[in-house]
């Protein structure tokens, strides 16, 4: 997720302030990783800096003046310009999950008992997230299947590994 071209588009919905900006990203995109506040002045900074956004006139309020942001022609194009083009497939050919198993056999380590412990980890994240389609509107629960069918791609990767184990225990040692 690219915090600035997300707020930039949250931005030409219509102007808003920092605070409000930071609900709106964490109520729709923010849900398992929240923008802290300081994140969201610092990219507004950022932004009004490269000329995508300018902050119109301050409004006196109870504490510090309040800005409200208000995204220019070059923000909206290149909203437009993000929205537009697709994102790149990854074939995340260098994982995590299969660095560990490789080290695991080049190490000696048991690789089947690694492989074991990680689909018990990703089993429960998906009863967790089975909790979260049945319970939550309608953004948490395509949220919430977008990551069940990465935890089931994830899946099927370990179980396939864990019957080449020899094979690729063979092809490591070399």
């Amino acid at each position: 997720m690219t915090v600035p071209l997300t707020l930039l588009g949250l931005l030409e919905r219509e102007p808003s302030h920092g605070y409000d900006l930071k609900r709106d990203y964490d109520a729709f995109f923010g849900r398992d990783k929240p923008l802290s506040f300081g994140q969201v002045y610092s990219t507004l900074s950022r932004l009004a800096r490269d000329g995508k956004v300018v902050i119109s006139d301050p409004e006196a309020g109870a504490g510090p003046d309040r800005k409200r942001y208000v995204i220019t022609d070059s923000g909206a194009t290149e909203v437009d310009a993000w929205l537009t083009e697709p994102v790149a497939p990854e074939p995340h050919l260098q994982t995590v999950l299969f660095a560990k198993v490789t080290l695991s056999l080049l190490l000696g380590r048991p690789a089947e008992h690694y492989l074991d412990t990680q689909r018990a980890a990703h089993m429960r994240r998906m009863r967790e997230l089975t909790t979260v389609k049945r319970s939550g509107n309608l953004v948490d629960s395509l949220l919430a299947d977008h990551a069940m069918f990465h935890i089931e791609a994830d899946l099927r990767w370990i179980d396939l590994t864990a019957a080449r184990l020899d094979a690729l225990a063979r092809e490591v040692r070399q």
